[in-house]
């Protein structure tokens, strides 16, 4: 059966890693990334077979079976186990289509992007360990198994991001992304063990029955009869540990503040970057949030406001930054937060009805609005992200002032870029379209305040996405920087992952888009729904014709700014808001206030007294009794010198002395 075979799709790229990883220096470079490659496209078949098998076996009263082919118990613990496994169900198997598709153009696309660079072997090694970490991720059938996957797609983001270690800014770019991921992560191991110990379980299926867990009644494990710590778990703990574990999910996904090391993550090479914003290290805390969505709807509904607030501010912020930028792959950086965000704020509006936990259509529309993003999301961004690779591999600069007017010179490279701008400014048709309006839908429903800050957020990105489009390959070509190096298409290897992923990007959005305003069953929505039922698109058409309209004035007004080889009215913009403008291009000094509050706050007035207590009174009072015991030991030396004869004079002298003190008594 397919899924007895689901536990390759973790083995290859694992085994994969460990062959480039001990013997890949010893190989030729062709031969290394034929094998990762290779290894991948087999876990890309598995996946969609899977998939397949998935989505078309039958179901029970309609609803997609939770299938769990393999778990075993790793490590007892009394009460407590953590287990390890593999867990099917809508949002997993459609994690694998993500994961695998996008990783597996990133693997043929390296073959041109990498060719000839030192490290190649390791670089292959290293884009195995990433993609069956992420795997192992959303496959987990527990909290702790996503945790340790968690914490290995970290350390292979770190490897990735400074795969350029002769370099200071990617050493410095890897430090920055272990760092405030690893601050974030302590949160979510915190939050990990408070849900344990208060439920006796690390399992996914706690969700499931947690009302009956609560009242001491599950026939899961619950601490049977203590009323006081169930009820301490439904009413305040378990609120408290999701919240930690959003704060981890908020460091994975660069959620404001602790977004610094994302922009900073593209010293690595620009496919690592397509990998990073694509598959699953950034949406991990979004997969973390829609994987624990019942717990969040039955016990913090309330603390749900916080995912949104966040979701929202995060959004904006990003994208007022990415209006900013001059270098391409950091605009699609902080296009990734913003969007990061939007999926965010899909889930937090995900609110249930008047029948408690019961998923209602609302909580069903934010769910699948944001799970369904996160798809669509990854297609398109992967595309920029390459297209953006071609584009440096054409000019050799990130900075758009060198570039312009590429379009003659890289025609397939300026078609899939224009597409996925199309797509993630949600012009109708491209599959962005779909998903960003069903978020947006649902913002509606949430809050009219919300909606219309996501609908200008929408609008801002429909306007630095065609910023960037015109940068690119309109506007005045830089005949200085290509009278050296006339710029060319890519390899073959390079352009077809983009025209697949332009494909997919565009046959999507086609079809969610005709199935939304015709109310075709079975859209893509089915397959990410809250419940694992089928949920059809329905647009709502007030809303899709506003944000169209937004959306299509936002690029007319870039086109007005940007487009012509002169651009006096930016100019002008500029000149007139020069501080503004600054401000924006430093991220809002988020940096300098990261730097300022842990350099002059937390190491001086924290960690500096903290080091002085361990150094002077800690280490003083055990060099104390180190001295002592030595000062002890000096002073008694001299009565254990081994002469017989000074023994015998202590002895008589001691008993003389006692037989006196005995006589006086």
């Amino acid at each position: 059966m397919i899924y007895e075979l689901s536990y390759l799709i973790l083995l290859l790229p694992l085994l994969s890693f460990i062959v480039l990883g001990l013997a890949g220096m010893k190989m030729q470079h062709k031969t290394a990334g034929l094998i990762g490659t290779c290894s991948l496209g087999l876990v890309t078949i598995l996946s969609y077979w899977t998939a397949f098998h998935y989505f078309t076996a039958d179901r029970v009263n309609g609803i997609f079976q939770t299938i769990v082919p393999y778990n075993f118990t790793w490590l007892p613990l009394g009460n407590l186990h953590f287990d390890m496994g593999i867990l099917l169900d809508p949002i997993s198997v459609v994690m694998l289509i993500v994961i695998s598709t996008v990783s597996f153009m990133v693997h043929i696309y390296s073959f041109g992007y990498m060719h000839g660079e030192k490290g190649f072997q390791r670089y292959y090694a290293f884009l195995s360990l990433f993609t069956m970490s992420m795997l192992g991720l959303v496959l987990a059938t527990n909290i702790f198994q996503m945790y340790m996957f968690w914490e290995l797609v970290g350390v292979s983001s770190y490897l990735l991001i400074g795969f350029y270690y002769p370099l200071k800014p990617a050493i410095a770019a890897s430090k920055k992304a272990f760092i405030v991921t690893r601050f974030a992560d302590m949160f979510f191991l915190v939050g990990i063990l408070t849900f344990g110990y208060y439920t006796d379980s690390f399992s996914f299926s706690f969700a499931a029955d947690a009302e009956h867990l609560v009242m001491g009644q599950g026939t899961t494990p619950f601490i049977a009869g203590n009323m006081d710590k169930a009820w301490a778990a439904g009413a305040c703990i378990l609120p408290t540990a999701l919240v930690l574990m959003f704060i981890g999910g908020a460091g994975k996904s660069a959620m404001f503040p602790l977004h610094i090391w994302l922009p900073d993550a593209m010293e690595g090479p620009t496919p690592v970057s397509a990998l990073i914003h694509a598959a699953t290290m950034v949406v991990a805390g979004v997969f973390q949030i829609a994987r624990m969505f019942p717990l969040w709807i039955q016990y913090a509904p309330e603390a749900m406001s916080i995912v949104v607030w966040v979701g929202v501010f995060t959004a904006f912020y990003a994208a007022a930054v990415a209006c900013a930028q001059s270098d391409i792959k950091r605009v699609l950086a902080f296009s990734t937060i913003s969007q990061i965000a939007f999926m965010m704020v899909a889930l937090g509006v995900s609110l249930p009805g008047h029948h408690g936990a019961v998923l209602d259509n609302h909580a069903q529309l934010g769910y699948m609005a944001g799970m369904f993003h996160l798809f669509t999301h990854a297609m398109f961004k992967a595309c920029l992200f390459l297209g953006a690779g071609c584009i440096i591999h054409a000019v050799h600069s990130n900075e758009m002032a060198l570039m312009g007017g590429l379009r003659k010179y890289m025609p397939v490279t300026n078609a899939t870029f224009l597409i996925s701008c199309l797509a993630i400014a949600g012009i109708p048709f491209f599959s962005g379209f779909s998903s960003k309006d069903e978020i947006i839908t649902a913002c509606m429903e949430y809050s009219p305040v919300v909606g219309y800050i996501m609908t200008g957020i929408a609008a801002m990105t429909a306007f630095y996405m065609f910023r960037l489009y015109y940068g690119i390959f309109w506007g005045t070509e830089n005949v200085e920087a290509h009278e050296h190096h006339t710029p060319h298409e890519a390899p073959a290897t390079m352009t077809i992952p983009l025209i697949v992923l332009s494909v997919i990007t565009l046959g999507v959005g086609i079809y969610t888009t005709l199935a939304g305003f015709l109310g075709w069953g079975g859209s893509f929505g089915s397959f990410v729904s809250a419940a694992g039922t089928d949920y059809t698109i329905h647009f709502d058409t007030k809303v899709a014709a506003t944000s169209t309209i937004v959306a299509i004035l936002s690029i007319c007004l870039a086109t007005y700014i940007y487009k012509g080889e002169s651009q006096p009215i930016a100019d002008r913009l500029y000149k007139q808001f020069p501080k503004l403008h600054r401000a924006a291009y430093k991220r809002f000094y988020q940096d300098e206030i990261w730097q300022y509050v842990t350099h002059r706050i937390i190491f001086r007035c924290i960690s500096t007294p903290i080091a002085w207590f361990d150094r002077h009174v800690v280490d003083g009072t055990f060099n104390f009794l180190a001295w002592g015991a030595n000062e002890g030991g000096e002073s008694m030396r001299s009565w254990q010198s081994g002469d017989v004869r000074q023994y015998a004079v202590w002895f008589l002298t001691g008993s003389v002395a006692l037989t006196l003190i005995l006589l006086c008594i």
